[in-house]
């Protein structure tokens, strides 16, 4: 019998099989509400053992893309518990992303009152898509204050309840990407010179809070954490002490007893591998689950499900194009391919209208 399809066990939770859908901004959610349309999308693909939604912001300053979705207004709690129950009702379980963008952001995809914050007063290279304007240069993000930090774990801790009372299995603090959590963890973006900057354990430190105050809020098997060691997207270069700080990293999470790590690697997509070291590092210092995430196909995944490399594996753009990924690979069908075109624009096309196997 098949690892990959067999059920899998995630802290408490029973999961249908060992396939979780990567986390993948669709930029569907109109006003930062998630809507009935979302619903219907996570529905079509709840044959996975898990979903991991898009990144979804934690505060009104994290809100830094076009059209992406928050769990911190009653209305956006009401949308995702719509998404919930379509999911739970096809026998899969969900985990909402956490994911505040820091300084990968624009003041034209906030709301009122928001703003641009990062660890540090360091605008990222590259430029952001605004609805309103189009593409415009990073800006020069405001370096958090104390009572940021404050402000900004407090959100955090709410936003996990909210996942809750959402319907929820559970969430993915998103410490990936060059997003808000990753930001003081690279000391590109981490220039401070107080308890938050300068050595890995103070860059590591505001993550660290972060996980300790979620899972006080709700509890370790509920909480999970995605890294990317050697990821270099949203302007996140390498540099010397990456090994050592992440391997620190590995021994810090896993005294926090959080229920997984999920760590991506974008080298199919043309980023720098991660490294089989840093992986094996991960799966020797952290017990909990480990998920790996990374141009897998269906051997490649049973391979990896076999000899312990990982105890889930996720899949990103493969889910995205094909709402039954599961029974594709299951029969070794063909795969719909997917439409980078509609990737990131609002309605169904491209997102609710990939054809499923017929018959």
């Amino acid at each position: 019998m098949s690892l990959l399809f067999s059920p899998a066990k995630l802290g408490s939770l029973t999961l249908q099989n060992h396939l979780v859908i990567a986390p993948m901004t669709r930029s569907r959610a109109i006003d930062n509400v998630p809507n009935d349309l979302m619903a219907e999308y996570y529905a079509q693909r709840a044959s996975a053992g898990l979903i991991v939604t898009e990144g979804t912001s934690p505060s009104p300053n994290g809100l830094g893309y076009a059209r992406i979705p928050g769990i911190f207004s009653d209305a956006q709690v009401a949308g995702w518990k719509k998404v919930t129950d379509a999911v739970h009702a096809r026998g899969a379980k969900i985990f909402v992303q956490l994911m505040h963008t820091g300084r990968i952001s624009h003041a034209l995809n906030l709301p009122a009152g928001a703003e641009v914050v990062a660890p540090s007063a360091v605008a990222a290279k590259g430029e952001m898509y605004t609805d309103a304007e189009g593409m415009k240069p990073h800006p020069v993000p405001k370096a958090m204050t104390s009572a940021d930090l404050k402000h900004a774990l407090d959100e955090f801790v709410q936003a996990a309840k909210n996942a809750v009372a959402a319907g929820f299995d559970g969430i993915e603090l998103h410490a990936a990407n060059g997003y808000l959590l990753e930001q003081f963890i690279r000391p590109n973006s981490n220039t401070r010179t107080d308890n938050y900057g300068g050595s890995i354990e103070n860059r590591a430190r505001f993550v660290l809070e972060v996980v300790d105050a979620t899972i006080a809020a709700i509890g370790k098997d509920k909480v999970g954490i995605r890294l990317s060691p050697y990821g270099v997207f949203n302007d996140m270069p390498d540099y010397p002490e990456m090994e050592a700080d992440y391997a620190y990293l590995a021994r810090a999470l896993n005294t926090k007893g959080l229920v997984y790590v999920h760590l991506v690697d974008h080298s199919a997509m043309g980023a720098p591998a991660v490294p089989a070291k840093i992986k094996s590092i991960y799966r020797d210092e952290f017990k909990g689950t480990l998920i790996l995430s990374g141009g897998y196909d269906a051997k490649r995944a049973e391979a990896d499900l076999t000899t312990g490399k990982a105890d889930l594996i996720a899949v990103g753009r493969a889910f995205l194009a094909n709402p039954d990924l599961v029974e594709r690979w299951k029969k070794q069908a063909a795969e719909n391919a997917p439409d980078m075109a509609t990737f990131y624009t609002p309605g169904p096309k491209g997102y609710t209208d990939y054809p499923a196997l017929a018959g």
